[in-house]
């Protein structure tokens, strides 16, 4: 019987903060008849060891607390007795608050609690703490000096375990095979093999003889290191010294050889085990559910799941009952290989066969649901499995916020973030990199790194993976140079770019027009000794592509597959899709029969550039593409029927598109959303409002709700009547399917009636919000205040705006763009000044588009130095100006007759490969023989500058722009002298020619 010794406490544990392990409190209850109390006491004692072994802890604890809540005391055995039981169940922060209870109702610790509280503290790292238990007098025997040297061990630090065996020794505690048993596995953990073999072979006490559990542990650290060879020498030594290896010696064996890629060896292992009977292996086992579980793990690591099913379908059948940990592998095998729907049938039958999945089956199956797009499946499992008990962790955490960003659900991502720390989660490198990783896909650049930021504060190292994320989102707005800048900060740390990095930066950096750089990045990249993986052949074979050098590409190609790259499915798309845009359909098809025979699965935008190919070699026949489709062993299914469909509505066949969409139902493929939608808004396009009404009560039979993009499109068509009475009927109709009535709803009916100037129509609706509950955002006021710009309602505008100053809604830089174009336009630019210091005093960056506005605006009012000034910034912070801004700034410094300054400005935006239009060339072409034309000029300049006019226009014919009518009255006026009869009539054909080019 356990007593309670009768002095001070060896160890002092300040007072836990309860809440510190719930985020419920627990207040203090008026205390119970003290008849009573005997009797709560032992229920309460039974509802927690109840929690304990149905292994949830959290409410163990909460039990706990609340008994104790009520002045309810256990006695010294009950204490000693939940210590233990909390140890034994992990939950070692209970264990911990239960001994400052303990303490703090006047019992004192004997040797069976020390040894808890040792075992508690070196489980959480505490390892002084735990040396002040035996330092401090306390009655402590082997298990508590194991406990100590295993906290040693666990922690990497094995020398120090010896040190504590030399104080066994000094006490004159006996060490026992436990003892070395833990040195041995500190040992082989930190890979010192050669020495785990001495302390296994020397290490003994008195009647200590060789124990199997020793030598399984060595076997395993031979494993570990990869040197199964040596292991099995070590296996050989056991049975020389009479020891039988048992089934788990085996176990870790056929594991190791897994590891090392000998599956023939660990098949043949896992046949000699089955045929062992009787005490051949370790006294009365062969293969047991672990043997099989190890095996069915690696297999389905290897995706080789047909192996994996045999085997469990063979220990089935040998009635060996597959466990949690067999289900799991399986399952997560069956994700990885896509075969969801095989996953959660197996999940069903773990229920059936009464094996309660675990948390890792759970995380498996939401993680792959998230990434393959079925949030709703994912979901669901997450509700039953917190339903069930479980806790989620930082992996599942992880995962959900990855998952969720992924689905387009940024705000519930961020809200599984921020609510980390209810959930005593502490989010590591992988969380905030899943974070980083959202928020720059949404262009939140500032909060990307607002996030890397918290990283470093609170000590979390960002990693490869978090830096490229943050890379990848500014190169996708082509802001190279910061991109560059965040490679450089990552180097500063010592942290170097991998393939992935220099492949989103050669990428980027390609399509910013930066063809130097991305090339320079390529050899870095080749100088790090780093090889192209297939993303970087993409970003090559892209940049190539669009610069119309499509052999060139296959050429870099096949170079590639000398070198051991094998092509992905998406390589070959760029190169088919190249092809097909050069018109070599031949080619094309050839590449396209390539990735079938090299046994790669088309994907939807691999079989959208087949079929896009197809149909303009083919005039659009949907029966000629079914049969190249056929030919290539590629199924019809609804992506195809979509895809195709989108190619006759944007190709203004609407007719076809609707046969197709009656030959779906006849061949029983089910037309889903996208079909629903592509359709929809390809009526919409051509004004077939009843067709529209067709296919929206059709889709509303097979369970089709319209989406905010159907919502969006209906309205526009039913704008072009410019009537507020139809816009407004589409809208009830739509909602009497089944659109959600909310504020993005809202946003869309007043962003159609401001699109056709109806802003007294849609200042109604935004009361009509306001009185339904619904509160405005910034874009229904945003599309008010572009109706009312539009309308030239300047006044209005900054009404609207106050309004929405005062409701609290923070406008964005899309709402000042707005006012800032409405006063450009109106010349008002003292009032787009202030808006600009808006800007900066409410912390809101500009972007392209504000300096596109400001430059435009300034040229307008001839304000040369102001738009030039800004324009200079521009370019420095990475912007890339419009054709329309170099218009303007061109046309200043055509007016003022500074036409060398107009030229290099047309070749500066020719550099950053802004393609100049029309506009572009009658501005200078105008502006030359406007100089020309000088009663005061030289007859050499005269000429020059008629010759650069010419120049421009024959430039301009050969990109196939056609100039406007002043344009064509200087040239007429240049050509209308003798001699010039001929140039005449040359460049009045070359003009129809372009023109009838141009207008087909």
């Amino acid at each position: 019987m356990l007593r309670p010794h009768l002095r001070k406490p060896i160890i002092s544990l300040p007072t836990l903060n309860l809440t510190h392990f719930s985020t419920l409190s627990i207040s203090p209850q008026p205390p119970l008849p003290l008849p009573h109390r005997r009797l709560h006491t032992t229920l309460y004692l039974t509802l927690i060891r109840l929690y304990l072994s149905t292994n949830n802890p959290t409410r163990a604890s909460l039990a706990f607390r609340s008994m104790l809540s009520h002045s309810l005391v256990p006695s010294f055995p009950s204490f000693a007795s939940l210590l233990s039981q909390f140890a034994g169940a992990g939950a070692v922060s209970p264990a911990l608050e239960a001994y400052s209870c303990m303490i703090s109702s006047g019992y004192s610790p004997n040797v069976f609690v020390n040894n808890v509280m040792i075992q508690c503290l070196c489980k959480l790292g505490l390892l002084d703490r735990a040396i002040g238990v035996i330092d401090s007098g306390g009655e402590v025997d082997g298990v508590g000096y194991n406990s100590l040297i295993w906290g040693f061990c666990r922690v990497g630090m094995v020398d120090q375990g010896f040190g504590v065996l030399g104080l066994m020794v000094k006490r004159g505690v006996r060490f026992d095979y436990v003892t070395r048993n833990v040195l041995v596995t500190g040992l082989c953990r930190e890979g010192r093999l050669g020495f785990a073999r001495w302390v296994l072979d020397n290490l003994v006490d008195g009647d200590d003889s060789d124990d199997i559990v020793g030598y399984n542990v060595l076997v395993d650290g031979y494993c570990k290191a990869g040197d199964v060879d040596g292991a099995m020498m070590v296996v050989g030594e056991m049975e020389a010294r009479g020891l039988e290896p048992d089934v788990v010696t085996y176990n870790v064996v056929v594991d190791g050889l897994c590891s090392s890629g000998r599956w023939d060896e660990a098949e043949s292992m896992l046949d000699d085990m089955k045929g062992r009977v009787g005490n051949e292996v370790g006294g009365g086992e062969g293969c047991n559910v672990i043997t099989y579980t190890t095996l069915i793990g690696w297999y389905c690591k290897r995706g080789v799941m047909e192996k994996a099913q045999s085997l469990y379908k063979d220990m089935v059948m040998k009635g060996i009952l597959p466990d949690v940990d067999t289900y799991s592998a399986i399952v997560n095998g069956l994700c990885k290989g896509g075969r969801l729907d095989d996953a959660v049938v197996l999940f069903r039958e773990m229920e059936d066969m009464e094996t309660q999945p675990n948390h890792v089956t759970y995380t498996t199956l939401i993680d792959s649901l998230f990434k393959a797009g079925g949030v709703l499946g994912a979901l669901m499992f997450l509700g039953q499995m917190v339903a069930r008990g479980h806790l989620l962790d930082v992996i599942l955490c992880t995962s959900l916020v990855d998952g969720l960003f992924k689905a387009g659900k940024c705000k519930e991502a961020e809200d599984i973030f921020c609510s980390l720390p209810k959930y005593d989660v502490i989010p590591n490198h992988v969380t905030y990199s899943a974070l980083i990783d959202g928020r720059c896909k949404l262009g939140d650049m500032t909060g990307a790194q607002s996030a890397l930021e918290e990283m470093e504060e609170k000590r979390i190292s960002p990693n490869v993976v978090t830096y490229s994320s943050i890379i990848n989102g500014y190169m996708k707005e082509r802001k190279v140079e910061q991109g560059l800048g965040i490679m450089r900060q990552m180097m500063t740390k010592n942290i170097y770019p991998n393939c992935i990095t220099y492949g989103v930066l050669i990428d980027g950096s390609f399509r910013a027009g930066k063809q130097d750089v991305a090339l320079e990045l390529y050899d870095g990249m080749k100088m790090q000794s780093l090889n192209e993986n297939n993303y970087i052949v993409d970003a090559v074979v892209n940049n190539l592509r669009r610069n119309g050098k499509i052999i060139d590409a296959e050429k870099f190609c096949q170079d590639m597959i000398s070198r051991g790259i094998q092509l992905d499915c998406v390589n070959y798309t760029s190169l088919m899709d190249g092809y097909f845009k050069i018109g070599d359909a031949s080619t094309a098809l050839r590449v396209g029969q390539e990735v079938k025979e090299k046994g790669l699965e088309y994907d939807s935008v691999a079989l959208n550039v087949l079929i896009n190919g197809l149909s303009k070699l083919k005039d659009n026949d949907p029966h000629a593409d079914y049969d190249v489709i056929k030919q290539m062993n590629v199924d019809a299914d609804c992506g195809t029927y979509n895809t195709m469909i989108s190619i006759y509505c944007k190709d203004g066949k609407i007719d076809r598109a609707l046969e197709l969409w009656d030959d779906m139902k006849r061949n029983r493929v089910l037309p889903n959303t996208i079909t629903c939608n592509i359709l929809i808004t390809g009526l919409c396009k051509f004004g077939k409002i009843e067709e529209v009404v067709n296919i929206l009560s059709e889709g509303s039979a097979l369970g089709f709700c319209p989406s905010s993009t159907v919502h969006r499109e209906v309205l526009a068509a039913a704008s072009r009547s410019k009537r507020a009475e139809k816009i407004l009927q589409m809208h009830q109709m739509l909602l009497n399917l089944g659109l959600k009535e909310d504020e993005k709803s809202y946003n869309t009916l007043v962003g159609a009636l401001c699109g056709v100037s109806m802003t007294k129509k849609a200042a109604s609706v935004l009361e009509d919000m306001k009185r339904r509950g619904i509160s405005a955002d910034t874009i229904t006021y945003n599309a008010l205040i572009r109706g009312y710009c539009k309308g030239s309602h300047l006044m209005k505008a900054l009404a609207t705006y106050s309004e929405m100053l005062m409701h609290r809604v923070s406008p964005n830089i899309a709402t000042y763009n707005t006012l800032l174009c409405g006063f450009c336009a109106a010349g008002w630019m003292q009032k787009a000044a202030k808006i600009v210091d808006e800007i900066e005093m409410r912390g809101c960056a500009r972007n392209a588009t504000t300096y596109d506005i400001l430059i435009s605006g300034y040229a307008k009012v001839n304000d040369k130095k102001e738009s030039m000034r800004l324009y200079c910034e521009m370019v420095i912070l990475g912007f890339i100006p419009r054709t329309s801004t170099y218009n303007a700034l061109i046309h200043e410094f055509m007016r003022e007759g500074m036409m060398r300054q107009a030229g290099e400005l047309m070749n500066e935006m020719q550099s950053r490969e802004v393609a100049a239009n029309s506009s572009t060339y009658d501005i200078l072409i105008s502006g030359w023989f406007k100089l020309s034309n000088q009663t005061d000029l030289h007859k050499h300049l005269r000429t020059s500058h008629r010759k650069e006019a010419k120049r421009l226009f024959k430039q301009m014919n050969e990109k196939g722009l056609i100039p406007c009518e002043t344009t064509l009255s200087f040239m007429s006026r240049s050509l209308a002298r003798p001699g010039k009869k001929a140039d005449a009539r040359r460049l009045l054909n070359q003009i129809y020619r372009n023109k009838e080019t141009v207008w087909m």
